[in-house]
């Protein structure tokens, strides 16, 4: 089973290798693409399966012992969201190609695009599987990397600035994180997550203090956290509908489980619950804020990105068993809606030819079944029963309120306002894209969506473009796979609740890694 660890990272590698040879050779660089996070997927699964089943996985690559040489770790948390990675990454791959394949590849050049795209999923990976900090920051830094070729494919203006933007901010965010790795080893003498968590704790509280700050504020920029999520909504909307999703889906998303790491098996001792909780509030509710001011509905939902990555961080402040659990089902939960929330607004894009509700109209009319499955994508993210968006929250005010601290009560209105919100923004979409006739929209004067802002990149033009079923088809698999977090919610919790009580004891990770003691 170990010899699967290495092949999570090692498969998009090398498949991005041989994509690149045949650069030409658009079909063979699909089958490529796919094959690779096939099998990527299928090991992901047979990891969870073993994990769950046996307990952690640990691998010394080139048979060097830590803290000498570089170690894996596969536990449930990390093979949870190797998992559900897979299968975003699968899923948009798929919409992507019927894209490409639509508009003969002018918006995702393949030549460009599936190497590129295969290294961002090595990075995603390899940061999840990591077990020391600088092998994190190196999966850290091949995400950056490919995403800035990513987001600034089809070489437009609007992509260049937005890539300038997202590139001079991740490059500091680096920075801080390479600054902490260097401070981390200056007073533990290693980078190995295990020996650091044995180590720290013989520091004097203020230097854990320090050293925790500093490694939290490199990954809060990657989480988009508050007040460090300024650059998110300026530089995701502009990029192409397959890129976008995925950035929306997964990219935070390594942040926040950073920051679960930093918090359960590095820091253990740091009180970070209150200055977590503040961070919490200001960002659900600067998020939301932000969105109700959008009419381009992509612009919106990274405003709602934002807001609700204030979920999470709420869960991890609560730091109990039943807060951990919530906020791995959450953060699996908002990885799948958020994606396919994206790739339906892809689709409305190209059948309504615009993402701007100002001009958006007469969709459910053109298109019932993409409307169906916006719709059904917006009560998830709102928190409607019984989706799984309202199944999280729940699960997250109850920690909450088991806390019985007027801090946790306060975030518990703040989380309930923010779905209240995000529930009326979407609906405002819905109201205004699909409900409304294309005839009324000439017509349709309104002093509140006239003040709304318009994405600044947007030329005003209707642009439809023919729609393939197999973009369809993608999207769908993806509103049918997040609909099964509902349908299978019981063992889910389950599986999330196994996770975060291995979680709950940082010794549970070192044992892990150092089966005999730390020397």
């Amino acid at each position: 089973m170990n010899a699967l660890v290495p092949l999570v990272v090692t498969i998009p590698l090398l498949g991005a290798a041989i994509a690149l040879i045949f650069g030409h050779r658009p079909r063979i660089q699909i089958a490529i693409s796919s094959l690779a996070l096939t099998a990527v997927t299928i090991i992901s699964a047979v990891l969870l399966v073993w994990v769950d089943t046996h307990g952690t996985v640990v691998v010394n690559v080139g048979a060097w012992q830590p803290p000498w040489g570089i170690v894996l770790v596969v536990d449930r948390l990390s093979a949870i969201m190797l998992l559900v990675s897979a299968l975003m990454l699968l899923g948009v791959l798929i919409f992507s190609i019927g894209q490409g394949v639509a508009d003969n590849h002018d918006e995702t050049p393949v030549s460009i695009f599936h190497p590129t795209y295969l290294v961002l999923a090595a990075g995603l990976f390899d940061a999840f599987v990591a077990g020391d900090l600088f092998n994190m920051y190196v999966g850290f830094e091949m995400l950056l990397a490919a995403s800035y070729v990513l987001l600034t494919l089809g070489g437009t203006g609007a992509r260049i600035r937005a890539g300038v933007t997202y590139i001079v901010i991740s490059l500091m965010s680096s920075l801080l994180f390479l600054a902490s790795i260097a401070l981390i080893y200056g007073a533990t003498g290693t980078v190995t997550i295990a020996l650091i968590a044995e180590r720290v704790r013989d520091l004097p509280p203020d230097v854990q203090l320090i050293l925790c700050c500093a490694l939290l504020l490199g990954f809060a920029v990657k989480a988009a956290v508050f007040p460090v999520s300024f650059w998110l909504p300026d530089s995701y909307p502009t990029a192409p509908a397959p890129v976008t999703a995925v950035f929306a889906g997964l990219l935070t998303k390594v942040g926040v489980y950073a920051i679960i790491r930093t918090d359960t098996v590095l820091f253990t001792d740091v009180p970070l619950a209150v200055p977590l909780m503040i961070v919490a509030f200001f960002t659900l509710l600067i998020g939301i804020f932000g969105a109700l001011a959008q009419a381009d509905i992509k612009r919106l939902l990274s405003f709602t990105l934002v807001s609700h990555i204030g979920y999470m961080i709420f869960g991890i402040a609560v730091g109990s068993e039943l807060g951990m659990t919530a906020t791995i089902y959450y953060v699996v939960h908002h990885i799948i809606v958020q994606t396919t929330l994206f790739l339906a607004i892809g689709l409305v894009e190209r059948i309504g030819g615009t993402a701007s509700i100002s001009r958006l109209g007469g969709m459910l009319r053109a298109s019932p079944f993409v409307a169906i499955l916006f719709f059904i994508g917006a009560m998830n993210l709102g928190g409607i029963p019984p989706f799984s968006g309202f199944l999280g929250k729940v699960g997250l005010f109850q920690a909450g309120v088991q806390l019985n601290d007027p801090l946790a009560w306060i975030l518990i209105g703040a989380g309930a306002a923010t779905s209240l919100l995000t529930l009326y923004a979407l609906m405002r979409v819905w109201n205004m894209g699909f409900w409304r006739r294309k005839d009324e929209v000439k017509n349709y004067e309104s002093p509140l969506i006239q003040s709304l802002a318009e994405n600044p990149d947007d030329a005003g033009e209707i642009d439809r473009k023919h729609t393939p079923r197999l973009m369809i088809a993608a999207t769908t698999g993806m509103v049918l796979l997040s609909l099964s977090l509902t349908v299978f919610a019981g063992p889910l919790f389950d599986l999330a609740n196994r996770a975060a009580v291995a979680n709950e004891n940082h010794s549970n990770y070192v044992d892990a890694v150092f089966p005999g003691g730390v020397e």
